[in-house]
């Protein structure tokens, strides 16, 4: 039975609250250690401490109470100059504020929580008593780098023809039941990647400590703690401004008198009524509802949309950890931290933006002495920004370190054997830096807790990709690098390009589209082996898309997409065009085909499958005869 039996969503709220406070608590800290006579940061952070321990209070969590008073008793006396405040101070409250987050993740499962570690608490009792601790050894174990073994998934290969035939016939249903002939799922265990789940990257710190963990299993999620979270384990409850709800409130009372309207006029024209008045006055009244919907879909995407500066605020304290453990001196700064973004997608965002700020501490900034002879300041600086560009998000993580040189990551590609010699001379400056997001690729020499095993990189492409996004990379040697990620605004609705195959269209998602061209046989070229088309001085491969989905191709391609994702551009071979569309996308439950991103509904009633183009190009080297087309039999 749950500790807290009748209190859940009391319990509920408080973690809430609390997370956010002890979140604006670190990054106080991280400003404090910068600024330790900063008597208004001595001030905020002590009433963080001292308002979670009055909640832990009335929940009656009382290690949690005794942990928060030991805290905020020190920071009383900071307050009053009764202590200074030492690095080896900042190392005892970094660890009492973890020990403080783990106590939040077991009230998150509806126990009391355990004692605080015994060493953290002597730690503290010391420093009261102006025993100060010695500097602790920090730990290279950082739980935000563990290293999780993680058994892909590999996807069913598609069955093109039942989907087809399904979606050609179906006129309502949206999900497609999985045919007989699907092949089982395919394990890889041997496959290893980089995953950072929340209550990891939360326990950034914890490992650091010189005090050890407190022991004792977590005990599984009870049915009261697990009742906001999805079966990802994320939060399904969100905060939204009550202003956007009263604006949703109001359109939708709008939308009703519209409603009331068109039944009037719909009564009207069943009479028989059908003079000029009437019909102008139903085409404005379809014109209102028109105008209505599109504002009510709007104000309902904006309650799904959240300030990044949620996500950002956990980074200071990570970057900061990373920092010490590694001998460097590196401020994060923050920037559009205002920049709304989907809630889902922050949430998605998590784990890649760790391991590109970790990226920049360990590899791209140097160490203070090496950044002193080489005439810059021994403060490293890494910028997170986020700001909106139109329909798109983006997200910059910059440092100004040693950057990356295309042609030392070429060499180490050919001597991992992930590139040929041959391949590489071709590769020019950006495909050469994009080499990083290749499995296995890794600069470094030695392997540690850190970095250095050549996973993570691909992970982060991976998850970025996921959200319909994409990665772009910029270095200069000695001046340092930059990550560009551009994301759409939200996963709800896709701009999508929809093509023919034949009488069957497909949606291709518009952010890879750069133009329409049509295609001229007498100017496709033969090189290597592959059909090419010269695009404005630029060689680009043409493939087909009946090739990529395994249909038979029963005509050379009328017309070409030009399509560039981060790792190429070439020319997708189409019959013709539908138009574009905003397509409210709806996920394949029972039978997801690899390359296909889920289905959308015309306004006609027919379902079309949105492809996953990236999906899609991963299995090109598979296909013997894609892009040659020529060698092809037309029916």
């Amino acid at each position: 039975m749950s500790d807290f039996s009748g209190m859940e969503d009391l319990l509920q709220d408080f973690l809430q609250e609390a997370h956010d406070l002890l979140s604006d608590v670190d990054n106080k800290l991280v400003d404090l250690e910068k600024n330790p006579d900063d008597r208004g940061l001595l001030n905020d952070i002590f009433r963080g401490f001292h308002t979670i321990k009055g909640g832990a209070g009335f929940l009656n969590a009382t290690e949690l109470v005794t942990l928060c008073h030991l805290t905020e008793n020190l920071f009383d006396r900071l307050r009053n100059a009764e202590l200074g405040l030492t690095p080896e101070l900042m190392d005892v409250i970094m660890a009492a504020t973890q020990g403080v987050r783990d106590m939040f993740g077991e009230l998150a499962q509806s126990v009391q929580p355990q004692a605080a570690d015994s060493g953290v608490i002597s730690a503290l009792q010391g420093a009261l008593s102006g025993d100060m601790p010695a500097s602790p050894q920090v730990s290279a174990a950082a739980p935000v780098a563990v290293e999780h073994e993680v058994s892909r998934v590999a996807a069913a290969e598609p069955d093109w023809g039942v989907l087809h035939a399904a979606v050609s016939g179906a006129q309502a249903a949206v999900a497609i039941p999985a045919p007989a002939t699907v092949a089982p799922l395919q394990v890889e265990p041997s496959a290893q990647v980089v995953v950072a789940p929340e209550s990891e990257v939360s326990a950034v710190g914890q490992a650091a400590s010189p005090y050890g963990r407190r022991g004792g299993d977590r005990p599984a999620p009870t049915a009261s703690a697990a009742r906001r979270t999805d079966d990802r384990g994320r939060e399904n409850t969100i905060r939204v401004d009550t202003a956007r709800l009263d604006q949703v409130l109001n359109l939708s009372g709008e939308i009703g008198l519209t409603k009331n309207r068109l039944t009037s006029l719909r009564a009207d024209i069943l009479a028989g009524k059908s003079d000029p008045e009437t019909l102008h006055a139903l085409d404005q009244a379809v014109s209102q509802l028109d105008l209505l919907v599109s504002d009510l879909q709007n104000s309902v995407m904006k309650t799904r949309m959240q300030p990044i500066g949620r996500l950002f605020q956990k980074y200071p304290r990570i970057a900061r950890d990373l920092a010490r453990q590694l001998g460097k001196d590196v401020e994060l700064v923050l920037a559009g931290e205002e920049t709304e973004v989907d809630k889902t997608m922050i949430e998605d965002l998590a784990d890649p933006l760790i391991h590109l700020i970790r990226n920049a501490v360990d590899h791209g900034v140097e160490m203070p002495n090496e950044r002193q002879l080489s005439g810059k300041s021994a403060k490293s600086l890494v910028r997170l920004e986020a700001r909106q560009e139109g329909d798109h998000i983006v997200l910059i993580i910059a440092d100004d370190g040693r950057g990356m040189s295309a042609e030392r990551i070429r060499a180490k590609a050919v001597e991992k054997g992930l590139i040929s010699e041959e391949e590489a001379n071709t590769l020019d400056e950006r495909q050469s830096l994009n080499l990083i997001f290749l499995p296995g690729f890794s600069t470094k020499t030695q392997i540690s807790d850190v970095s250095g095993r050549g996973v993570g990189m691909d992970v982060v492409k991976t998850n970025i990709q996921k959200l319909n996004g994409s990665i772009e990379i910029r270095s200069e040697p000695g001046k340092g690098s930059v990550f560009i990620i551009s994301l759409p605004l939200t996963l709800a609705i896709l701009p999508v390009l929809l093509v023919l195959l034949g009488d069957q269209p497909f949606a291709l998602p518009l952010s890879l589209v750069r133009e329409i061209l049509p295609i001229e046989q007498s100017r496709i070229q033969e090189v290597g082996g592959k059909e090419t088309l010269v695009v404005r001085g630029e060689v680009l491969p043409v493939i087909s898309l009946a090739r990529l989905l395994g249909w038979p191709l029963r005509k050379y391609p009328e017309y070409g997409v030009f399509m560039q994702t981060a790792e190429r551009s070439f020319i997708l071979g189409v019959d013709s065009f539908a138009g574009r569309d905003d397509a409210v996308i709806k996920s394949l439950e029972d039978f997801r085909p690899k390359g296909v991103a889920g289905v959308t509904t015309l306004s006609n009633g027919q379902i079309v499958l949105i492809l996953d183009m990236k999906e899609l190009l991963a299995d090109l080297g598979q296909h013997p005869d894609v892009g040659s087309m020529r060698a092809l039999e037309f029916a």
